[in-house]
């Protein structure tokens, strides 16, 4: 018996955003450097396209994503990755509703998609094979590791507690205290504040681009400045949330850097433009 996860919004989100980001990546690489910069166009082109491979990998991984049950056992199905756990090896069974605080170990996530390993505040390390996790998921404590899927079909958690003779405990998110749970990046307002502001000033400095470039006689090198714009903003949200979870205040800072960057560019841009 088959069943799929809702990836319909993961990879809608999943191809427009590497379609947008890697399609704009590589035009602005190769439109900003010359034939005199080839060696500095190979070093961002090496980069650029270790991490199209590594997205189209996790694409794939998402539309194959699923999970059978057989005779022998609940089987995990990832891309070309699967992996069955016996049901003599699952020991718990849990159902987790409500807005968990989780975040990454060493995992990729956008919205409607979850993969990799994370950590749940008040449950512990997790194998992510999920679209909406954020929303509730099951959450299998095995011998071989703890796994979190998103089925569409409510009903696969009672066939497996049923294969596996355990009984389904229910954690709900929502009511486990701050202490246990954490705090999470949602609920801080100036963390918000600071990923609004990278967003704002990233969307300002590639709309100014659009509306004065290249009619404004500025060299195409500043195209390249908001590829590094793009990549900065990236590399600080994924590495902010990630230390937000030890340090707020690092988090924080974090993302204040890469604000600061895109500004300097964003400048930089504007005076070149301006005073041509």
């Amino acid at each position: 018996m088959a069943y799929k996860s809702n990836n319909a919004l993961g990879l809608f989100f999943g191809l427009i955003m590497g379609v947008v980001v890697f399609g704009f990546s590589f035009w602005g690489i190769d439109y900003s450097l010359g034939a005199d910069d080839r060696t500095l166009k190979i070093m961002l082109y090496i980069p650029a396209y270790l991490f199209l491979a590594i997205y189209l990998f996790l694409i794939v991984g998402l539309i194959n994503m699923g999970y059978r049950i057989e005779e022998t056992g609940l089987t995990i199905k990832w891309g070309l990755y699967s992996i069955t756990i016996p049901w003599s090896e699952i020991n718990e069974v849990f159902q987790v509703e409500g807005k968990g605080n989780m975040f990454s170990l060493l995992g990729a996530s956008w919205p409607g998609y979850m993969i990799g390993l994370y950590s749940v505040k008040g449950l512990g390390p997790v194998r992510m094979f999920a679209t909406t996790p954020q929303k509730g998921f099951i959450y299998l404590k095995t011998a071989r590791g703890f796994y979190g899927l998103t089925p569409a079909d409510n009903e696969m958690i009672k066939v497996i507690a049923v294969r596996a003779n355990k009984e389904v405990q229910i954690v709900d998110m929502n009511e486990m205290s701050e202490e246990i749970k954490g705090k999470s990046i949602q609920e801080d307002r100036f963390y918000k504040i600071l990923f609004n502001l990278n967003l704002i000033f990233l969307l300002l400095f590639a709309a100014y681009l659009a509306i004065f470039f290249p009619g404004s006689g500025a060299p195409p090198f500043i195209i390249l400045l908001l590829v590094l714009a793009v990549a900065l903003f990236f590399f600080g949200i994924g590495n902010a949330g990630r230390l937000y979870q030890f340090s707020e205040q690092g988090g924080c800072i974090l993302l204040l850097l890469a604000l600061a960057v895109t500004g300097i560019f964003f400048i930089l841009s504007l005076s070149e433009i301006t005073l041509r």
